[in-house]
């Protein structure tokens, strides 16, 4: 019988995309399986989330939020098991559809929204040695062995680890989520044109407002910047580019499997923990926290200045990304639910 799994995630203007895009990673891997999978979300708040996901064949269901609403839904889908990738259900939710026999795996970001399931996934780095309590009967895969990534992600990592690319001008590539619900473009590109350092910016600006407010930074001599909307080529921008300014979201683990010199702004007080540990690796720099950059972006600029004159360094930051993140955390996470659900 052919397994029709259902991926209950948030997403939304102010939520952002993160949690679809990784849950998308382990749908396509179940898919390859042969499993049938349906998203319930509400995704058409974020159209070009909805399109990620409808462009790959997956239907979609719109959110639920009670006890009931969920068991009854599930029912109606005859699904064989669910994922979870959500902070703001109540967490009678996940232990109410585990209580019902179903197979269930939530991804997890440490402690936040207080998930129930027979598998917990952490792909956060250091995750693996954190010891939380489980809940009976449960297993926790943790660490970036099990980072979840798409296919295009995949298709572009390279065979070998980054070396020195020198480049006239530094290619900056930077984005903050599908929605940039925090407003850190504008902010970012300030702190780039503090540096005084010459580069030719490609930025990601989700809305109109955050697009005029990125047009109105005053820029220094050499120095370029492009605004585009949400775009399905991350990827291939992320490779074309000497340095990538990102959130210090689930876009970390992308950037670090494609060898990118990655740059990470702390937007949110649930990305912390994942900020300071990766900055601590040496595979990524910290270019600062969403709050402080507001305040003064010279302390960023600090950062960023040297790293646009040193194709070294960026080299040796992208090398040692690269090999912290090997892509297969989706087939041994697949591989875990197969299992519970056989």
């Amino acid at each position: 019988m052919k397994s029709r799994i259902g991926v209950r995630c948030d997403v939304g203007p102010k939520r952002g995309i993160g949690h679809v895009m990784r849950s998308l990673a382990l749908a396509e891997e179940l898919v390859r399986r042969g499993a049938e999978v349906v998203f319930v979300c509400d995704s058409h708040t974020v159209p070009w989330a909805d399109e990620q996901i409808r462009s790959r064949g997956i239907a979609v269901e719109p959110a639920v939020w009670t006890v009931e609403e969920h068991l009854a839904l599930f029912g109606r889908l005859e699904l064989t098991a669910v994922v979870w990738d959500s902070y703001d259900l109540d967490p009678a939710v996940f232990a109410a559809v585990r209580a019902s026999g179903l197979p269930t795996l939530a991804i997890v970001d440490g402690g936040y929204g207080g998930a129930v399931a027979d598998i917990l996934v952490d792909q956060n780095l250091g995750s693996e040695l954190d010891t939380p309590e489980l809940p009976a009967g449960a297993v926790r895969l943790a660490g970036l062995d099990y980072v979840l990534l798409r296919n295009e992600i995949l298709e572009l990592r390279p065979t070998e680890p980054p070396t020195i690319r020198s480049s006239a001008v530094p290619k900056v590539f930077a984005f903050f989520g599908g929605t940039d619900a925090f407003g850190a473009g504008p902010h970012v590109v300030r702190a780039l044109a503090a540096t005084r350092q010459p580069f030719e910016a490609l930025v990601i600006a989700p809305g109109d407002d955050l697009a005029a407010a990125i047009a109105a930074v005053d820029l220094q001599d050499g120095q370029h910047v492009e605004v585009i909307g949400p775009t399905s080529q991350l990827a291939k921008a992320v490779v074309a580019s000497d340095l990538v300014i990102s959130a210090s979201g689930t876009s970390t683990w992308e950037l670090l499997c494609l060898g990118a010199t990655a740059g990470l702004v702390c937007v949110v007080d649930n990305q912390v923990m994942g900020y300071e540990r990766t900055v601590a690796t040496g595979a990524a720099v910290g270019v600062g926290i969403l709050a402080d950059l507001k305040e003064d972006p010279a302390a960023a600029a600090a950062v960023l200045g040297p790293l646009l004159q040193d194709p070294a360094e960026r080299a040796r930051l992208a090398a040692a990304g690269y090999q912290l993140v090997d892509g297969q955390g989706r087939v041994r996470v697949a591989d875990a639910l197969f299992q519970r659900i056989s």
